[in-house]
C-alpha cells in the first residue's frame, strides 16, 4: 500500500513537471514568435518596391485589394516590403491592412522626394525626425471677390479635437509625427555606407499636391521647417502613430527645384540600397 501511494506521488510530481515545461515551452515559444514580429518596408510604386524585394529570400507574394505584399527574409528574419500605391489615402489603407494582417515590429516608409531645403541635392537623402501632413488646412475667410490667399491658410491639426477642427482655434497648430528613436539610431549608425549623397536628419512633408511653385515650397519649408515632400508618408505616420507601432520615413532627393537640381531617376535605387543597411542594422537589434 505504501509502495503504491509513494508511486502515486512520483508520477503527480512527473506530470506537474510536464505540464511546467509545457507552459514555459509555450512562453519561450510566444517570446520568440514576438521576436519574429516583421519589419515592414513600404514602397508607393513598383520602382521603390519590386526591385526592393528582389533582394529578399524566400519571397511570396501576397495581395489584398490594390495592395501587394512581398514576404520574405533578410538575414534570416522576416521582412516585407509592401507596395502601397501613391498618395495619402492609398498609403494610409495599406499601413492599417499591413498592421492588422501582419502584426509588424517596424514599418519604414522609404521613396523618392522633390527637395525643399536649398543646401540638399538629389541624391541626399533625409530620415524623417519629424513628418508632418501638408495638405491639413484652413483657409481664411473671404468673400466673393476678394480673392484667395494661399500664404495666409493655416494649419489645422485633424487629431486636436473629436469636435469641428474647423472651429476649433486648439486645431490650429501644425501635427509633426516623430520618427522612431531606435529605427533613427539604426539609420544614424550606418550613414557612412551611403556614398552618392549627404544623409541628414530633417522633416518629411506629405500631401496629395505635386508643387511646382517654388515661392509654394519656399513658404512650407519656412512655416513648417520641411526639408522634402512626398505623397505618402505623413499617412503612414499616422496609422502607425494609431496602432503604436514604430515608424521612420527616408526619402532621398530625386529633384529640388529651389536649387535647380534635375530630376534623376536612379535615386529611387540609391535609396533602397541605403534602406537594406538600415535593415541590416536594425535587426541587429530585434
Amino acid at each position: 500500500m505504501v509502495k503504491k501511494f509513494i508511486s502515486f506521488i512520483i508520477l503527480a510530481a512527473l506530470a506537474v513537471t510536464g505540464l511546467t515545461g509545457c507552459s514555459s515551452s509555450k512562453e519561450q515559444g510566444a517570446a520568440e514568435a514576438k521576436e519574429k514580429q516583421p519589419i515592414i518596408v513600404q514602397g508607393p510604386m513598383p520602382i521603390e518596391a519590386e526591385k526592393l524585394a528582389g533582394h529578399l529570400e524566400d519571397v511570396k507574394e501576397e495581395k489584398s485589394g490594390s495592395f501587394v505584399f512581398y514576404k520574405g527574409k533578410l538575414e534570416g528574419y522576416p521582412v516585407i516590403i509592401a507596395k502601397t500605391g501613391k498618395g495619402m489615402e492609398n498609403t494610409a489603407a495599406a499601413t492599417a491592412l499591413a498592421i492588422e494582417k501582419y502584426d509588424p515590429a517596424a514599418i519604414i516608409n522609404q521613396g523618392t522626394s522633390g527637395g525643399h531645403d536649398p543646401e540638399l541635392n538629389v541624391f541626399d537623402i533625409v530620415l524623417g525626425e519629424r513628418t508632418v501632413n501638408l495638405g491639413s488646412l484652413k483657409t481664411g475667410a473671404l468673400n466673393e471677390g476678394e480673392g484667395i490667399e494661399p500664404k495666409e491658410w493655416i494649419p489645422m491639426d485633424l487629431m486636436a479635437s473629436e469636435g469641428s477642427a474647423g472651429e476649433d482655434p486648439d486645431a490650429e497648430n501644425i501635427r509633426y509625427f516623430e520618427g522612431d528613436e531606435d529605427l533613427l539610431a539604426a539609420a544614424k549608425a550606418v550613414k557612412g555606407k551611403y556614398e552618392k549623397g549627404k544623409v541628414v536628419e530633417g522633416t518629411i512633408g506629405s500631401a496629395d499636391v505635386w508643387n511646382n511653385e517654388v515661392d509654394r515650397i519656399n513658404w512650407f519649408h519656412e512655416k513648417y521647417g520641411t526639408s522634402v515632400e512626398e505623397m505618402e508618408g505623413a499617412a503612414g505616420a499616422q496609422i502607425a502613430a494609431a496602432y503604436d507601432v514604430p515608424f521612420l520615413g527616408i526619402r532621398v532627393l530625386s529633384n529640388n527645384k529651389v536649387n535647380g537640381g534635375q530630376y534623376n531617376p536612379d535615386t529611387a535605387e540609391a535609396n533602397q540600397a541605403y534602406v537594406l543597411e538600415v535593415l541590416k542594422e536594425y535587426i541587429k537589434t530585434k
